[in-house]
């Protein structure tokens, strides 16, 4: 069936009011479409990657190239879906691959220390807006596009994800921490997972 805006009422998934652009640290999860198993298996707990599952690895690798603003923290290729934390910087300078302590990221990113129930309810910083190509629905964007590019040379037709993707905002330490520690472990507790398939 396809997409009726009439019957098909999509609810936003984003936070109202939010500048997505602003510095700070985000979760995201984007999942395959129709949450098919296209990156690879997990054994003995581990991700093995195929073919495609190396492609979406390398193409998250080269975010921070094409996007000065932005560093990449812990991020793991599942069989049909990736989690990432990504950093935006209000500096250009390129840290790919430098991970950061829950530390590093309050003093660098002045996260306040809000509960869990305070995270939608808190006010957004004032800042002037930053380029839209610089912003997290950007950066997913491209890399969805890159990595649909990069599989379907390797034959596979259409697009590998589905239409939308999940962010959260990280706004402290223990956040941080126990979101790491997901993905992280998230090879380990594959058949634990809500997106686990046979």
């Amino acid at each position: 069936m396809t997409y009726n805006s009439l019957i098909h009422h999509r609810r936003s998934i984003r936070l109202k009011g939010y500048d997505y652009s602003q510095a700070g640290a985000y979760f995201i999860t984007i999942c395959t479409k129709d949450r098919q198993n296209l990156f690879g298996k997990v054994l003995n707990e581990e991700m093995i990657l195929n073919e495609m599952g190396q492609v979406a690895y390398n193409e998250w690798l080269k975010t921070p190239d094409l996007r000065p603003n932005v560093s990449l923290d812990v991020f793991v290729i599942m069989p049909n879906h990736m989690h990432g934390i990504i950093i935006l910087n209000d500096n250009t300078a390129n840290r790919r691959g430098e991970l950061h302590s829950p530390e590093e990221i309050s003093r660098e990113l002045h996260l306040p220390q809000l509960t869990e129930k305070d995270e939608c309810n808190s006010p957004r910083q004032q800042q002037m807006p930053r380029s839209p190509s610089n912003n997290i629905g950007a950066i997913v964007r491209g890399y969805k596009s890159s990595v649909t590019k990069q599989i379907n040379l390797l034959n596979y037709p259409g697009s590998a994800w589905q239409r939308d993707y999940y962010e959260h905002i990280i706004r402290n330490e223990q956040s941080y921490q126990r979101i790491s520690d997901y993905i992280i472990n998230n090879p380990a507790k594959w058949d634990q997972d809500k997106f686990y398939l046979k």
